[in-house]
């Protein structure tokens, strides 16, 4: 029977495990006045740090969630683990040699499971980098040499060599007392027909540590050909090893994470690597699954993520689809954060470690200093593809990536990037853009509180879609949009006083008006002949009506034929002139941005004869644009 550790024993540990050090291991902490400390409760999901810790007392208490103790409490809590678990790590960590009761030593058969587990790790992790300058292993250190890595950085990050028979660390575990069972729940060893075998074999391995430093699980990389296992092999799921919970390179980043305030999330073991040795040291990666809500309450711990203290966190993806993608997954988690976020990703598709490789160290600390918000980078991804140079395109593009920008939970920076976003397309009208996001948005809190069923993308079926309000019979325009209004008169102009306008009317196009309404009015005017054919002269608006797509643009038609125009006593050339011309300064307004749009979109170095052509097309438009406003009727 196990004896019981001393109680003098346990006392020791508990004076030399400063609580604000082990506490500090998980979560960043601040000053709170008073010699105490506060950061984000590692216990409960919060937004502002409730969470106390008192180095005088040696104590800590979250006035959140209640929870409170010593220090080996927040251990037993945090790493779920028992008393005497607790002790033993504690005092492995600080040298202290533990008695027990019955007698003897620190005897092995004392510990607990997951002291037994983290110490068959250890024991592994050794015998893998000691397996790393072997013979055999000339193929794993040739690996690390093509991508950059020296020796002294192997052993650094405690790279090793898992060898290629079946059982060379069973062995080895069973030599230094360990049981087959414990090989098994560890996930360094599989059932095999005559017991246990070695689960990584022939692979360079990554030992994989939790936030205190200790190996908990291993990755490991195939190296030849006739291994027809995954590519990347990690320990399954154990006792000690949850993959949802672990950050790769945690333990040598999270002093930096802290201190700085940026967390750079990278795709793979040697991407770490690359990042460290660049400078950047404070990058982690997933093992072996997406970014995900555990990854980020860890980081948020770290970040101090709170309405107070805002820092960075930069997701590096590969530019290829696949990188785009992932993009996309860590839009969806990343307003779990209060911090900015961000998106490196290298133009030519390199990541960090390829980066390092072929143009060195700086080139990897720019590609992170290259950073974009990670909402930027979502909607600019969705609308590539489109052809923007079109109405169409634009349209299209407003529709796939209208959804994104609903999804901002934050309702100033939904509206903000609603706004750039109606900048990247070039349409030009932000209360267009800007509504057709907050109806998103709406619907989607409709369908939040049960309301009506949405489609895959988030908004409503089409089929049980309301029409549009600016479809419907009784439209009005926003009083408060110049651009509306104008595009109202000149089309009342057309209808009431056709020979005010007929000299340039016709050759006003359908995308002049924006509005749908107004374009399918201006559709039926050329329909019926236009303000220079036979029944501009008589019949004119009957013609119009007739021509009319629908009831409801022929009720619009009605309307406009009726409705005074907005100026005092009988409208004159003058009126009409200024009208004319407002109507197509929008028009060459809209114009202009779009050729911005596309200049943006250019690249001056990959493409110099585009973006001349571009950049001249742009200068031939504001100099249209300064001769209607110079010139007024008579630049028409």
């Amino acid at each position: 029977m196990a004896g019981r550790i001393r109680d003098e024993d346990v006392k020791r540990v508990r004076e030399a495990a400063r609580i604000e050090d082990v506490v500090g291991e998980h979560l960043q902490l601040r000053n709170a006045g008073g010699g105490n400390l506060k950061g984000l409760c590692p216990f409960h999901d919060e937004k502002s740090p409730s969470f106390n810790v008192s180095p005088a007392k040696g104590l800590y208490h979250c006035f959140g969630c209640q929870e409170g103790g010593d220090v080996l409490e927040f251990v037993m809590k945090v790493d779920h683990l028992t008393f005497s678990e607790t002790v033993e790590r504690l005092a492995g960590q600080y040298n202290i040699e533990l008695r027990y009761e019955e007698g003897g030593y620190n005897p092995g058969r004392q510990q607990g499971q997951r002291t037994r587990l983290v110490e068959a790790h250890k024991v592994a992790a050794a015998f893998f980098a000691e397996q790393l300058g072997s013979t055999e292993a000339m193929i794993a250190r040739q690996f690390l040499a093509d991508r950059g890595f020296t020796q002294a950085d192997a052993e650094h990050f405690g790279v090793g060599y898992a060898p290629a028979g079946w059982e060379h660390l069973v062995r080895f575990l069973r030599g230094r007392g360990f049981s087959p069972q414990e090989m098994l729940t560890s996930g360094l060893a599989s059932e095999g027909r005559k017991g246990p075998m070695d689960r990584f074999r022939g692979r360079l391995v990554w030992p994989i540590r939790d936030i205190s430093g200790d190996v908990i699980g291993f990755g490991a990389r195939r190296l030849r050909e006739d291994d027809n296992g995954p590519k990347y092999l990690n320990t399954p799921e154990t006792p000690i090893y949850k993959k949802s919970q672990v950050l790769y390179g945690l333990d040598l980043a999270k002093k930096d994470i802290a201190r700085t305030g940026r967390a750079v999330v990278v795709e793979g073991y040697t991407d770490v690597m690359a990042c460290h040795l660049s400078g950047v040291t404070g990058a982690i990666a997933t093992c072996g699954t997406a970014f995900g809500e555990e990854h980020i309450k860890i980081l948020r711990r770290l970040l101090m993520d709170s309405g107070e203290f805002r820092g960075e966190v930069i997701y590096t993806f590969d530019g290829d689809a696949a990188g785009q993608k992932a993009a996309l997954r860590a839009f969806e988690e990343d307003q779990r954060f209060v911090t900015r976020t961000f998106v490196s990703v290298e133009p030519n598709g390199m990541d960090p470690c390829d980066l390092r490789q072929a143009r060195g160290d700086q080139a990897v600390r720019d590609l992170v200093d290259a950073r974009v918000p990670l909402f930027e980078f979502a909607i600019r991804s969705r609308i590539e593809g489109y052809d923007l140079a079109t109405a169409e395109g634009r349209v299209a593009a407003l529709d796939a990536a209208a959804p994104i920008v609903a999804d901002i939970k934050d309702q100033a920076l939904r509206h903000t990037y609603a706004v750039r976003l109606d900048s990247w397309l070039g349409f030009l009208d932000e209360r267009f853009v800007v509504g057709r996001v907050g109806q998103l948005a709406r619907w989607k809190r409709e369908r939040a509180r049960g309301g009506q069923p949405a489609g895959r993308d988030g908004r409503p079926d089409p089929q049980r879609q309301p029409t549009p309000a600016s479809q419907q019979r009784g439209f009005r325009a926003d009083v408060r949009d110049p651009r509306q209004m104008v595009q109202r008169e000149v089309l009342k102009l057309a209808l009431q006083y056709p020979s005010l306008v007929a000299r340039v009317f016709d050759s006003y196009g359908t995308d002049e008006f924006t509005v749908p309404p107004y374009a399918a009015v201006r559709e039926a005017m050329t329909a019926a002949g236009g303000l220079n054919g036979p029944s501009a002269h008589t019949g004119w608006i009957p013609a119009v009506r007739e021509s009319a797509a629908d009831d409801a643009v022929r009720a619009l038609v009605t309307e406009l034929a009726v409705e005074p125009v907005r100026t005092p006593g009988a409208p004159d050339e003058l009126y009409a002139g200024e009208c004319l011309v407002r109507l197509r300064t929008f028009s060459a307004d809209r114009r202009i941005a779009d050729v911005k749009s596309r200049l943006q979109r250019l690249d001056p170095v990959a493409a110099p004869e585009e973006y001349a052509a571009t950049f001249q097309e742009l200068m031939d438009l504001e100099k249209y644009r300064r001769s209607l406003i110079d010139g007024g009727a008579s630049a028409l």
